[in-house]
């Protein structure tokens, strides 16, 4: 069974594109001295502001933001979960994007991120709707040598159907790209990350933006504030690594013999009852 390093990029990332890159080049080039195989960057590592600055960042696919994580994924020969950044796609739509970039910097993967951060909490309000569409594809990968990748961006995780699936389909990895926000990441971000490894023993990987994001919207500066705390979880739901404040890599070993030890010893996948769950009928003039 394969073993492998994997690494969690923690940023600050902010409005210049081209700071964002080379700030990314150095954590990924850290994270493959240290023997990474596989490395996963943040949500939006690219170019992270306003509304505003995010739909005037949108790019397509391929483009400038994938060509450097083909270029980084080449040169350094490892898998690549390149984050997210705002896709400009060909029919005029925009995606909160994350592509997975083999170690010969090909794209094997492309997940449009499945659910849209729109909420009002104490603090802050976000509706990322007015910036994106929302994907509707679930997207796994095989990454020769580290095993089968499920691919899951930021809010996302609060939706363990989602996680269920790319489980039930063969994940052994989940990748996590995020900018978990500074208010709700204290009291959900761990709870959630140990949850999604232990309901669906598997590996997570989750990486992270920390500090504050500031940038102008239109007159104003919008000041955004970021949990951070990057994290490996195995299996057994156990944090392996976690990230200080600031810049960083954390970096742990993905080892599917124990993924498999797991699954043996409390088989709670293969003891699921399929036939006796229902999905409850929505209440008349609800949303399906």
């Amino acid at each position: 069974m394969s073993k492998a390093l994997a690494a969690a990029v923690q940023m600050c990332s902010g409005d210049d594109k081209e700071a964002n890159l080379a700030v990314a080049a150095g954590l990924l080039g850290e994270a493959a001295g240290r023997g990474a195989q596989l490395a996963v960057l943040p949500e939006m590592f690219n170019n992270l502001g306003s509304g505003r600055i995010l739909r005037e960042g949108a790019e397509p696919l391929p483009g400038p933001t994938t060509d450097f994580a083909c270029e980084q994924a080449s040169k350094l020969g490892i898998w690549l979960v390149a984050g997210s950044f705002i896709e400009a796609a060909e029919s005029g739509d925009r995606y909160n994007t994350c592509v997975v970039v083999t170690p010969v910097g090909e794209i094997a993967a492309i997940y449009r991120k499945v659910h849209l951060f729109d909420v009002q909490v104490p603090g802050a309000s976000f509706r990322e709707s007015n910036v994106i569409r929302p994907g509707s594809e679930l997207v796994l990968v095989e990454a020769e040598g580290i095993g089968t990748i499920g691919c899951s961006v930021c809010y996302d995780l609060r939706f363990p159907e989602l996680y269920r699936i790319l489980a039930l389909r063969g994940a052994d990895v989940l990748a996590v790209p995020a900018a978990f926000t500074a208010e709700t990441g204290p009291p959900h971000w761990e709870v959630l990350l140990r949850a999604r490894a232990i309901e669906n023993q598997a590996y997570v990987v989750a990486a992270g933006q920390h500090g504050v994001t500031r940038s102008r919207d239109g007159s104003s500066i919008a000041a955004l504030g970021w949990h951070g705390h990057s994290m490996i979880v195995d299996p057994w739901g156990t944090v392996m690594g976690k990230a200080r404040d600031g810049d960083g890599v954390v970096i742990a070993e993905i080892d599917l013999s124990r993924l498999g030890q797991v699954r043996a010893c409390l088989p709670s996948l293969a003891n699921r009852r399929p036939g006796a769950y229902r999905w409850p009928s929505a209440p008349e003039g609800s949303a399906h």
